[in-house]
């Protein structure tokens, strides 16, 4: 296959797998957007197939209880991430805002506020969070952090500690701030206890090495991987290191089955993984047109979501949907 055949093929890839989804629901006159995205454009909670909204406002409707019969920590974090799963992300970030009056010294707390104000785009907020958190997480023990949406064997895998300087090199990262974002993933991987989350840790790390100009340290980072890992999460991950390792082509990662579970999230994080891939080997062309069908998909909290649209307004070319 020629280089432009392989071209077109992956874009024909991309957009297949986000047209087969249905767009982020239209605005009807009574509702208001969820959040609003770097560029400007609103977006609005999506249509939910019936049974998965019952799930998750019956789940609200526990964690509103609890908190009335107890506002603890937990539950002031249960009531937070149960909001955001509903996408009322300002409503989150007020419950975790009230939680931290009362807990002020909650790195855990610090550690949800921090994430969501990634998801609102509101990056040095989100930093100031996840720093204060790591300096309050010092020196104690990994703690296990409970599921929102447990995996399908039920297998809990994070810990908060991972997740504080997950996000914090997460957001160094959208901000260009390279340097800053090693250090918070050198630290990820100090306590990458697993496989999901060693993949997680090198996936961001190997990309920030490449944005830096570190192509040796990143070479060297992927000796950390290999072909007999047990991923039960991360497989979008796991995919995109198996492109940086030259295991799989930019097609292969791209092929994203409409009936895989969690097909929008896919699209985003293997989409924008791909995007990064060509951007970083010189071919800014193919990384825009992908970052493009990326920021047409669905999933606008995913984090190659918000990743795609950082490159292409520092492109100069986001384009309105």
């Amino acid at each position: 296959m020629t280089r432009k055949a392989t071209i077109a093929a992956c874009i024909i890839l991309l957009v297949s797998a986000c047209e087969k989804k249905p767009e982020v629901s239209e605005p009807i006159a009574s509702k208001q957007p969820v959040l609003v995205s770097l560029s400007g454009i609103r977006y609005y909670e999506p249509e939910w197939p019936p049974r998965v909204k019952a799930k998750l406002d019956s789940n609200l409707v526990i964690a509103q209880r609890n908190f009335k019969n107890d506002p603890s920590e937990e539950n002031y974090i249960w009531l937070g991430r149960r909001l955001a799963y509903l996408y009322e992300y300002d409503s989150a970030i007020g419950v975790f805002s009230e939680g931290l009056q009362k807990y002020p010294e909650s790195y855990k707390l610090l550690r949800h506020r921090g994430h969501r104000y990634i998801t609102e785009r509101k990056f040095d907020d989100a930093i100031e969070d996840l720093e204060r958190a790591a300096e309050l997480m010092k020196g104690l023990p990994l703690e296990p952090e409970p599921d929102g949406a447990p995996n399908k064997f039920n297998i809990q895998l994070s810990n908060t500690q991972f997740n504080v300087w997950y996000h914090l090199g997460l957001v160094h990262y959208l901000k260009g701030e390279f340097a800053k974002s090693e250090h918070a993933y050198l630290e990820c991987l100090k306590v990458s206890n697993n496989d999901d989350l060693l993949a997680a840790t090198v996936d961001w790390l190997y990309m920030t090495y490449r944005r830096a100009g570190k192509h040796a340290e990143a070479t060297k980072l992927l000796s950390l991987i290999h072909d007999d890992m047990t991923i039960i999460e991360n497989e979008s991950y796991f995919l995109r290191l198996n492109l940086y390792r030259g295991k799989l082509k930019p097609e292969d990662v791209l092929n994203v089955s409409d009936t895989t579970e969690d097909a929008d999230l896919n699209v985003a994080t293997q989409g924008y993984g791909v995007g990064n891939w060509y951007l970083v080997n010189g071919d800014t062309s193919m990384a825009n047109d992908i970052f493009e069908k990326v920021v047409d998909g669905k999933h606008f909290s995913a984090f190659g979501f918000i990743a795609a649209e950082v490159e292409l307004i520092a492109a100069g070319s986001y384009k309105s949907r």
